[in-house]
């Protein structure tokens, strides 16, 4: 089974390599077919992977090679299959192996299709390596690849500066929470003596609680830049900068997903911190109804959706924190499905609108995208909680997690961003697809994406659909891994009116959205409607003033500041001080270069001065000699 293993982690580094060759070159097809039927590859190694865990329950576990080896330091290149981490492989892979297919088409008049490839297929060798390492360090090589591959691929477009500023931003507010997350590592070589996890969770028992609390908190930091939770959430939208695809993969499926997978990997230390882990549900329910609060006016499609993944992650980490690994990863996989499949619609009405991505400027787009928007429809549905799909059986279950472990805060602030959730994202549904057809005012003359490009979507779209269905089948695997503790609620009425109740919410909330964006009243908004000036809409749509408040308040500061270290310390004193000194020994050098004329009338004249020099040294330090005896002795009489 290593050679799976190996075949599943290296085929997409197989894939970039390949692409890379023709870096510079302009646009070759192969550049693109290459690294998706290497995805196909490691997709279907995967695959073995997954049916012999689910089949045997064993854990495959490999050493590669010795990476550090140094006093009681030992590191090695190792890797795990199991239970949690195939179920990482398997999305990572098969969300990739669709967005690789689909961005073929997507990408095809990009001037920088080459590049795109190599650097897509690098993020995906990042994620394995994330996700397969059996340590904290092979961890963290994963996770800082992850980062800079999303640093490339955000600012993919870099002529563009909008573009620039998002991959810099991204990356640099990643590098805060970074640190973070190395200190915390750096605890848990410090107390327990290993970076391998089941050495390192096996001694964190013997460990007391305050320390376990700073470890399980600084890699809750490193968990918050990735999976953008507040205060460090503002990258996420920004990130809409990239092609589409990077959006629908890392944005939705993958990267943003690794801090989730982070806690859930470290299960065994937040159960030992429970208290750790109620503050990373409260963030979570938080998070979950600030960013969906946001996602109701935008009124760019991508940003919209990048809320709705925001919104979703705080949903996960509510079940990881409340300690329902197993559901924080179900709605994790189940997530990935329809959150990528919304994207790459997305992707589609872009290149059918010419990169528009208000939506108020469509409108009607159903009558010539008929297969995108039965797609986005249907992801919609499943991201809404609507029986039978995917999103009912893993996004409900996180409501009963709350309501079972008496959390009913938290459980009401997750069922009221259920509405919402389902409110924006079929307003977003109906200003595209239904209502007037207010492109005609602009120009637009849609069309339907490549059908290739649909076909490619559609393995998404079932999943999307049938994947809530495997919930005990995936509960028998992974509770070989994680804790197996099954949410019920055990008074029948009381499940039923919570179900019913939260479906007819959700169902309200959609039939309220349609009407409302639907209605032939729907115009462009201009700025001048009475909503538009309202305090509540400027709040939601400046984002509650935080990039504002950043910019104004850390990042002008922060520059200013460094302009005054620059300008008057580091020119005035530094470079000064090094620049008199080397002045000093420059004008020295200037002044006796004369010594060395090879005049030997000037020559003479030197040896003369410096034999009359050491006479005057030598007579010097010998009256100082005699004295200091003579003091010495005087001392010596005084009984010193």
């Amino acid at each position: 089974m290593e050679l799976f293993l190996y075949t599943a982690l290296f085929s997409p580094l197989v894939g970039s390599l390949f692409a890379a060759l023709f870096g510079a070159s302009p646009k070759t097809k192969i550049a693109g077919v290459v690294p998706s039927i290497m995805l196909g590859v490691s997709l279907l190694s995967s695959t073995i992977l997954l049916v012999l865990v689910l089949t045997t329950g064993h854990t495959i576990h490999v050493e590669m090679m010795t990476w550090m080896a140094t006093g009681n330091l030992y590191i090695p290149f190792g890797f795990v299959v199991d239970q949690v981490s195939v179920t990482m492989m398997m999305v990572v892979t098969l969300v990739s192996t669709v967005v690789h297919v689909y961005a073929i088409g997507y990408m095809d008049h990009d001037k920088g299709f080459n590049r795109f490839f190599s650097y897509l297929s690098a993020f995906v060798f990042s994620m394995m390596i994330l996700v397969m390492s059996d340590n904290f360090a092979g961890l963290f090589i994963g996770w800082e690849g992850v980062g800079l591959c999303s640093w490339l691929l955000i600012g993919f477009w870099y002529h563009k500066e909008s573009a620039s500023w998002a991959a810099n931003e991204a990356f640099i507010m990643n590098r805060i929470a970074d640190l973070g997350m190395l200190i915390g590592i750096f605890l848990i070589y410090w107390n327990t003596g290993t970076l391998q996890y089941d050495g390192a969770f096996a001694a964190m028992a013997n460990l007391d609680a305050s320390t376990l609390t700073w470890i399980g908190i600084f890699l809750f930091v490193g968990a918050m830049g990735k999976s953008a939770q507040f205060p460090l959430h503002t990258w996420l939208a920004d990130a809409m900068e990239g092609p589409t695809p990077v959006s629908a993969l890392i944005h939705a499926a993958t990267m943003v997903t690794a801090g989730v997978y982070l806690v859930v990997r470290a299960n065994e230390l937040y159960a030992l911190i429970p208290h750790i882990g109620l503050f990373i549900a409260s963030l979570g329910a938080f998070v979950a109804i600030f960013a969906a609060s946001m996602a109701l006016v935008n009124r760019d499609i991508k940003r919209v959706i990048a809320y709705s993944t925001l919104s979703q992650l705080g949903y996960m980490f509510v079940a990881a924190g409340l300690g329902a690994y197993w559901v924080a990863l179900f709605h994790l996989m189940a997530h990935a499905f329809f959150k990528a499949l919304l994207f790459l619609g997305a992707g589609n009405v872009m290149h059918a609108m010419d990169s528009e991505l208000d939506p108020f400027k469509m409108g009607g787009l159903g009558k010539k995208m008929k297969g995108t928007m039965i797609m986005m429809t249907l992801a919609s549905v499943a991201l809404a909680g609507i029986y039978p799909f995917a999103g009912f059986f893993s996004k409900d279950l996180i409501l009963e997690v709350g309501f079972v472990e008496h959390h009913y805060i938290i459980y009401t602030v997750l069922l009221f961003t259920a509405g919402l959730t389902a409110f924006y994202s079929f307003r977003i549904v109906a200003l595209i697809f239904h209502g007037e057809e207010r492109y005609k005012l602009f120009g637009f003359h849609p069309h339907e994406a490549y059908k290739f490009m649909l076909v490619a979507m559609s393995p998404l779209l079932v999943l999307a659909i049938i994947a809530g269905s495997f919930k005990m089948t995936y509960f028998d695997m992974v509770t070989y891994v994680l804790p197996a503790t099954e949410y019920h609620v055990h008074n029948h009425l009381v499940y039923w009116i919570m179900t019913i109740g939260t479906q007819l919410f959700v169902i309200l909330s959609i039939f309220y959205a349609y009407k409302k964006y639907t209605s032939r009243d729907v115009k462009v908004p201009d700025g001048t409607s009475a909503m538009e000036n309202s305090f509540k809409y400027k709040l939601l749509i400046n984002q509650y003033y935080i990039p504002y408040f950043y910019e104004e308040y850390l990042v002008k500061p922060y520059r200013e500041l460094s302009e005054i270290f620059w300008t008057k310390i580091d020119q005035k004193i530094v470079d000064a001080t090094v620049d008199g000194i080397a002045n000093v020994f420059y004008q020295t050098g200037e002044k006796t270069r004369v010594m060395q004329s090879g005049n030997l009338s000037t020559m003479l004249k030197w040896m003369v001065a410096g034999t009359v020099a050491l006479l005057s040294l030598a007579v010097v330090f010998g009256l100082a000699a005699r004295h200091s005896g003579e003091i010495k002795i005087f001392l010596s009489g005084l009984g010193v």
